[in-house]
């Protein structure tokens, strides 16, 4: 330490003082700006990616929502056919004493048939409307975010794996 501190030279410093100097204007004047705007046009895309997500994350809020509400609606609708095959049920009970045991079976099964037909074909509507839903609003999110086919095709196929109704 005390050998380079003995043999300082002012002339040595002096030019690498200039060379430094030199380096700095010519990073400044050449590099910086555009690494300043690189990291500010990123800074921008991160955010606006901030933005769309959180965007995102509301609508699928709604739709969840909404499908929650189409759920409960068709609950209420289920309880009502429900409610109203029960009282049917029970008419054709007090009916099918009066004409006998065996006409009283083959109506019971009959309403029985309807009731989860048409419990059937309301779960199949419910489901075709939310499937439709569903890929609405993944096709308006994929198409700005998503160039590739593939990439496009297995999000669609997983968010509808995720919305499954059993």
């Amino acid at each position: 330490m005390d050998k380079l501190i003995n043999d300082f030279s002012f002339g040595l410093f002096f030019w690498q003082f200039i060379i430094l100097l030199v380096i700095v204007f010519v990073l400044g004047k050449f590099a910086w700006k555009p690494i300043v705007n690189a990291l500010e046009a990123r800074e921008e895309g991160i955010t606006d990616a901030l933005a769309a997500a959180e965007n995102a994350k509301r609508e699928m809020a709604n739709l969840k929502a909404d499908n929650e509400k189409l759920l409960a609606e068709a609950r209420i609708e289920r309880d009502a056919l429900l409610k109203e095959a029960r009282e049917i049920k029970e008419k054709m009970i007090a009916d099918a004493k009066s004409e006998g045991e065996a006409m009283g079976e083959k109506m019971i099964a009959q309403a029985k048939a309807t009731i989860e037909s048409e419990k059937a074909t309301a779960i199949l509507e419910l489901k075709n409307q939310v499937s439709s839903i569903s890929i609405e609003i993944a096709e308006k999110l994929l198409k700005t975010q998503l160039a590739d086919k593939d990439a496009q095709s297995q999000l669609v196929g997983k968010m509808l794996e995720d919305v499954k109704l059993n």
